[in-house]
């Protein structure tokens, strides 16, 4: 594994640390569970509520936006509050077998053109550099991008999804397995950065359609399947790093989990060599397991950040996956962000599918990572 020095800056810690009193804000009732909602995109021939952020052609006017899967057929267009729904023809335009959705003139869609999220060198509060050299990426610290995006939902024909998906195995994480099936209840504990705080899901924000972030999406998954207490202890803070999980072992003991998910790695990509990023994550299991040794966990190697930000150093995300793999026994698993986002950034740009522009995921991109984690723990009917 490659060796690096620490390269954290004092700006680049603040833009990672989005610690207001937002972060600790109730989610809003409004948003309402769906099993669907939370099926795996990669399964099925339906896709819900995905997210694309239309991107005009300054020289023709032309908006156009990429959906993961060729449409046969578009269910719904709205706004990403979803309280707008948009009309065929006079909105949006697609033809079957494409992968493609243009506006027409006069469309009530948002759209932007590529310089819309730049901005000048040195505007915004934080400095994002972009790789190119031309200004910097536009960041939103809440809604912004979510305004600019379009939620769609449509069907498709049957497409095998070309990286690999995590695939459920009884015998990855046995004893919460053998909790939720025996009906006990079930203590998890989330340690992570910010994107596990929860930020930039609308329900986070306190905009419509107050979606909660993934480790409530996964609570109200499991106790409406497993019919089940489910109680989530979440101890993330944003703008850490794997070094600062290891100090938070008293407090992931005081709650008595019988699974602990952990949540590193977008703070550490500036820098941290993947050596010791897999040594901080291997204390934190032995310290937990030294106290509950029948404790287990998921740890989740993190989306992509931004590839287009000069602060992260995109090689250290697979290397952070890999790490975590090698760590991977009966009862620790892996829950694979870091393959699914690659792939997602193959058929989709990133603005498409973030909630900042830099590193946090858009409502659509919690689900993905809560449709991992169900992945895990969904135990396929006979």
């Amino acid at each position: 594994m490659t060796q690096r020095r620490y390269l954290f800056t004092v700006v680049g810690l603040f833009l990672l640390i989005p610690t207001s009193a937002s972060t600790q804000t109730p989610v809003k009732s409004r948003w309402k569970y769906a099993p669907e909602l939370l099926r795996p995109f990669w399964q099925g021939d339906t896709v819900y509520g995905e997210s694309v952020l239309f991107i005009k052609d300054p020289a023709t006017g032309v908006a156009r936006g990429s959906l993961l899967f060729p449409i046969t057929q578009v269910l719904s267009v709205r706004n990403s509050a979803g309280n707008i729904t948009y009309e065929e023809g006079r909105d949006y335009q697609w033809k079957p077998g494409s992968r493609e959705i243009r506006l027409p003139a006069g469309s009530r869609i948002v759209s932007r053109t590529p310089a819309e999220l730049r901005r000048p060198a040195n505007s915004q509060k934080y400095r994002l550099a972009h790789r190119d050299g031309n200004g910097e990426i536009l960041f939103d610290a809440k809604l912004e991008y979510h305004a600019m995006q379009t939620i769609i939902t449509y069907r498709h024909a049957p497409v095998r999804w070309k990286s690999a998906v995590p695939h459920f195995d009884l015998q990855a994480l046995p004893h919460t397995m053998g909790k939720l099936r025996d009906g006990k209840n079930l203590s998890i504990v989330v340690l992570g950065d910010s994107i596990s705080t929860g930020c930039n899901a609308s329900g986070w924000a306190g905009a419509a359609p107050f979606q909660p972030a993934y480790p409530e999406l996964l609570r109200r998954d499991l106790q409406a399947r497993y019919r089940v207490q489910v109680q989530v202890t979440n101890l993330s803070v944003g703008g850490t790093r794997s070094q600062w999980g290891v100090t938070m072992i008293d407090q992931v003991l005081a709650a008595r989990p019988d699974l602990v998910i952990l949540a590193f790695g977008m703070n550490d990509a500036a820098g941290v060599p993947a050596e010791d990023y897999q040594a901080h994550i291997k204390t934190m299991l032995d310290k937990v397991h030294g106290h509950r040794p029948a404790c287990e966990f998921i740890l989740i190697a993190t989306m992509l950040g931004n590839p287009d930000w000069t602060l992260l150093h995109q090689d250290l995300f697979v290397e952070y996956r890999d790490a975590l793999a090698a760590l991977c026994t009966p009862g620790v698993a892996l829950a694979d962000l870091t393959t699914v986002w690659s792939e997602l950034l193959k058929r989709k740009k990133y603005w498409d599918i973030t909630g900042n522009g830099v590193n946090h995921p858009n409502d659509f991109g919690h689900r993905i990572y809560a449709q991992v984690l169900t992945t895990l723990l969904h135990e396929p009917a006979n």
